[in-house]
């Protein structure tokens, strides 16, 4: 499956909110306010062409010596099929680091292809020889999907160490699955016979949860890091009680690590990334089972289509070295990454680390704004069996 997206970025503008010649810090306060509005088109297979606008913005809330910058990245498109994707995702650092709100909204009336379960699914629809009477390979499916997600993390003392708690809401909605030619066979399908076995609804499903969390926050700069390194633990417990279809509970571990290779150009660096998502007791819904491109900025596997592999376990793994392209500027710069997945499911008795997916390709980088590293990414990745994709974002992959 290759995925192409195209992006027109016409302008972009920085919004200055306070005065800056003012040096008084009022705690929590909105200051050095900067919006970067991306109007866009692109295109995919899933959705044809979208059309809307893509803005992120940056600020800070208390003295920039000791309180990060926090940034926010949103999303408003409209597809020729009728969908809309909008969604925000934030980094909230109040004075002095003493809270971080991270939160993670969207509202989705979109569809996708879904391939079956673990890492060994294949590209083309065919009859799963594990599972007879049950659709394998390439699936299409439209669904609405709310997201409310909001967590709340305490600075421990003055060290680089939170705790927090979070509420977690997802529900999928209005469920089609269909297959995208005529189909010579009559199968189910992959998210039809998992929901069906394991006692949920085929066309809703709702997965409401708290989360109990452990962050590290050691990056010199979250959007677009140069040292130090982030790590988060989250336990999530999804009780009926709270409106879950089902009682389940996951883990979500998430490392990154920044290895600058050049004092004079930070710039220059090894960036690391490891991320995994287990199912630890009880059952999903299918559709919010780990998957690849899953991560909360989408970020994951690049090489392959968001929602390629999917399972009840996950391991993720990346490096990317990363260099700027001008001999005394950093306006320019390029990278290049590899990256592995596995997935694995009890359902089908594929094992985690059985099967596991490459990805590979390189990356160009334009810094619209030195001061915070506003930056805009291009990438092209390759996956295996003839996987592919371009991806555009805002600020690095991670």
């Amino acid at each position: 499956m290759t995925r192409i997206t195209i992006f027109l970025l016409l302008f972009w503008i920085h919004l200055p909110v306070l005065a800056q010649d003012s040096v008084v810090y009022k705690p929590n306060q909105v200051r050095d306010f900067k919006l970067v509005p991306l109007p866009a088109i692109a295109s995919n297979p899933a959705n044809g062409w979208l059309f809307g606008i893509a803005p992120s913005a940056t600020w800070r809330m208390g003295d920039p010596e000791n309180t990060h910058l926090s940034n926010l990245v949103g999303n408003l498109l409209y597809t020729t099929k009728k969908q809309w994707l909008i969604s925000s995702r934030s980094n909230i650092f109040l004075a002095d680091d003493s809270w971080i709100l991270v939160g993670d909204w969207r509202f989705f009336i979109t569809s996708q292809p879904t391939f079956g379960l673990g890492s060994s699914t294949p590209n083309l629809p065919q009859e799963n020889p594990n599972q007879p009477g049950v659709w394998w390979g390439e699936q299409q499916m439209n669904y609405n999907w709310v997201r409310f997600y909001e967590t709340v993390l305490k600075r421990i003392s003055t060290s680089k160490f939170y705790l927090g708690v979070g509420y977690h809401l997802d529900v999928y909605s209005k469920i089609d699955n269909f297959m995208d030619s005529e189909a010579t066979q009559e199968l189910t399908f992959s998210n039809d016979f998992y929901n069906q076995t394991n006692g949920f609804n085929l066309d809703k499903n709702t997965l409401s949860g708290i989360t109990l969390n452990a962050v590290m926050e050691n990056r010199d700069l979250a959007v677009s890091p140069y040292e130090t390194n982030f790590a988060l633990v989250s336990y999530k417990i999804n009780p009926e009680f709270l409106g879950s279809h089902l009682s389940s509970s996951t883990l979500l571990l998430d490392y990154r690590h920044y290895f600058p290779l050049s004092e004079k150009r930070k710039r220059h660096l090894l960036a690391l990334w490891s991320y995994a998502n287990f199912l630890v007791s009880g059952d999903l819904p299918y559709m919010a089972l780990p998957s690849i491109g899953y991560d909360m900025f989408g970020r994951s596997g690049r090489g392959y289509s968001q929602g390629r592999f999917r399972g009840e376990s996950m391991v993720y793994s990346e490096a990317e070295y990363r260099f700027p392209l001008q001999k005394n500027k950093e306006t320019f710069g390029g990278t290049v990454f590899v990256n592995a997945a596995s997935f694995g499911s009890k359902l089908t008795q594929e094992n985690l680390f059985t099967k596991i997916n490459p990805g590979y390709g390189l990356g160009f980088r334009v810094m619209i704004n030195k001061e915070n590293r506003t930056t805009i990414s291009a990438d092209y990745g390759f996956g295996q069996k003839g996987n592919s994709g371009f991806y555009l974002n805002i600020n690095e992959t991670f």
